[in-house]
């Protein structure tokens, strides 16, 4: 997970926490090692900074959005390079919110199906994605959606990508059964 100041809270730990529960180690990276302020004042420690990390040792990269979060991430030096390294490699990369708007910026999204937030559309759309109301939306090595809102729903697809859909189904029903 690459983490920039003013990331979203609720798309980052519902993440982080759904994919731990599935069993699938997760490394926080910052543009920073140590903590990083999400837009509530949420801080998360990053446990590695993203100027060391290569795209090559995840199975999948998530950005979260968020704002200036988003912004943030898309300034990030280091970005450009682990997405291209995991694309590369045939790893999945996941966006949520105004996230997919970096994915489609940089033309990844050209011709694909991708889910975002109302605000980042025109982006998309001006990059040659093709825009879903869809709450998460699987195309090729891209899992988008579109908000804090859609956040567990992203979560369990991204299990389902990593470990099949029997994975996605168990963690849904631990999710139902925690308390």
């Amino acid at each position: 997970m690459l983490l920039a100041p003013g990331f979203e809270e609720i798309e980052a730990i519902t993440i982080v926490n759904v994919l731990r529960r599935a069993g699938i180690e997760v490394t926080l990276a910052g543009t920073q090692a140590g903590p990083v302020e999400g837009t509530r004042q949420v801080r998360v420690v990053a446990e590695v900074s993203m100027e060391g990390m290569s795209g090559l040792n995840f199975d999948m990269i998530f950005l979260p959005g968020g704002q200036p979060g988003t912004d943030n991430l898309r300034k990030a030096e280091p970005v450009s390079r682990i997405l291209e390294e995991a694309l590369s490699a045939g790893r999945f990369v996941a966006a949520i919110c105004a996230a997919p708007s970096i994915l489609a910026e940089r033309g990844y999204l050209k011709g694909k199906r991708a889910a975002s937030h109302p605000s980042v559309r025109s982006a998309l759309h001006a990059a040659g994605a093709q825009d879903s109301d869809l709450p998460v939306v699987v195309d090729g090595l891209f899992v988008t959606s579109r908000s804090p809102g859609t956040a567990m729903d992203c979560a369990v697809t991204m299990v389902q990508c990593l470990l099949g859909p029997t994975a996605g189904d168990a963690v849904k029903a631990q999710l139902i059964a925690a308390c």
